[in-house]
């Protein structure tokens, strides 16, 4: 079992800045990916960011060179860094942990982004 805890989220005016974070516990060393997700339009939830083993990562389109994916193996923790937020990064972000068993998934916290 892996829990997840998000936060980091909040109102921030168009250009602004957050840091979000996703903080593992439980049975962490079976994951061997862990990404960010918004949900987009519809009910399929888009992928924002996510690093595999060997530190491996990838990005939308739409946020490269604004948001940044790192980790903390210490703590368990991944973080986005997002910059230069637009009115359109406004969704509820979710972190998701993988292992070869299932997908674990945060409970999601909210991004406005709003003038």
């Amino acid at each position: 079992q892996v829990q997840l805890v998000e936060s980091g989220g909040g109102l921030v005016q168009p250009g602004g800045s957050l840091r979000l974070s996703c903080a593992a516990s439980g049975s962490t060393a079976g994951i061997y990916t862990m990404g960010w997700y918004r949900q987009g339009p519809g009910n399929q939830r888009e992928l924002v960011a996510s690093w595999i083993s060997g530190s491996k990562t990838n990005y939308a389109d739409s946020v490269k060179g604004r948001f940044t994916i790192s980790r903390d193996n210490a703590k368990n923790t991944v973080y986005l860094q997002m910059n230069s937020l637009k009115p359109e990064d406004t969704d509820v972000y979710y972190c998701r942990a993988s292992t070869i068993i299932k997908h674990y998934w945060g409970q999601g916290t909210q991004v406005t982004v709003f003038s």
